[in-house]
């Protein structure tokens, strides 16, 4: 474990970017505007028609991440999926979406949430213990700043890379100029540093722990039949930093109906540097099981619309992270 020989280790200096980094967007911040303008004015059920639409729209003219559907629901269905599981994941992703700008406007009254797992995260709250909060593509993130309804002096600073932070900054101006999103910029030299102050200071921070943006380091791990190569960079930087990690998703259920979980996946408070590489492996396998069990019991939650399983190329390969 953790020798240069390792071969379960890669790093990607050098590699290409992943598949979706490089997906050409099909929105503008125009056509925002105009959704935003007429879902809040129609009201969310009416505007909810225009779904059906986009989702065929995207079935028909997406033949790419049609294909990586078609791979990722054979694997969570056990089965072969059908075109209407192919268009219910579509579906379930476009009603998302749609639901971020009632969400973004605060609008929670709209929604029926369900939230499991809470007091995980109010009691470290009411210790004044900083965690981190690992998510993935599943469902909504929006809906999950629902707890903070619950629980008045909860922060959550999401950390992220440039390039998205911008379009989610730009996605609240056209949304609501008034919300205010604390974002900690990744890939920066001081970044570790603001991450612990922030923790320090109680509050959480959030991370997406099924995607890499660049250089990245991976562990592989047995993940719906077969062996997937999840990003290390969150679970490391938690341990480092001695904290302990719980999961977040928010589950959609149909309807105006969503299920926001958490589920302590780690606690790295007292694990020694001689212990981290075991304890971040273990918790890797952790992430991938609680990530597996969802995607096959809500197989329509998971937006990963790219081949999740293929190897990432690395220039040094076996290299130590």
């Amino acid at each position: 474990m953790g020798t240069e020989r390792d071969p379960r280790r890669r790093t990607a200096a050098s590699a290409a970017a992943p598949d979706w980094t490089v997906a050409h967007e099909r929105g503008s911040m125009m056509l925002l505007r105009v959704m935003t303008y007429l879902s809040l004015q129609l009201g969310r059920p009416v505007a909810r028609i225009v779904l059906y639409g986009i989702a065929a729209y995207f079935f028909v003219f997406a033949p790419r991440a049609g294909q990586q559907m078609r791979a990722y629901l054979r694997r969570a269905l056990r089965r072969e999926p059908t075109a209407a599981d192919r268009y219910r994941l579509l579906l379930s992703f476009a009603s998302t979406i749609h639901d971020r700008l009632y969400l973004m406007r605060e609008r929670y009254e709209l929604f029926d949430i369900l939230l499991e797992g809470e007091q995980t995260v109010a009691e470290r709250f009411y210790r004044g213990e900083g965690a981190f909060l690992i998510g993935a593509h599943v469902g909504s993130f929006e809906v999950i700043r629902a707890i903070g309804r619950r629980q008045p002096g909860l922060t959550v600073a999401m950390a992220m890379y440039e390039d998205n932070a911008r379009k989610i900054n730009a996605m609240l101006a056209a949304v609501n100029p008034g919300l205010r999103l604390e974002i900690i910029p990744l890939g920066k030299m001081d970044s570790m540093l603001q991450i612990r102050a922030r923790l320090d200071a109680g509050a959480f921070v959030g991370l997406l722990g099924d995607r890499t943006f660049g250089p990245e380091r991976y562990e592989p791990v047995e993940f719906l039949g077969a062996t997937a190569w999840f990003p290390t960079s969150a679970m490391r930087a938690a341990a480092m930093l001695q904290r302990s990690v719980i999961f977040m998703a928010g589950l959609y259920r149909g309807g105006n109906r969503y299920h926001v979980i958490f589920e302590e996946l780690a606690d790295f408070t007292a694990v020694t540097s001689g212990q981290r590489e075991q304890a971040v492996r273990t918790a890797i396998e952790r992430f991938a099981a609680v990530l597996e069990r969802l995607c096959r019991t809500d197989p329509y939650n998971w937006f990963n619309f790219f081949d999740f399983w293929r190897q990432p190329e690395s220039s040094s390969p076996g290299a130590r992270p």
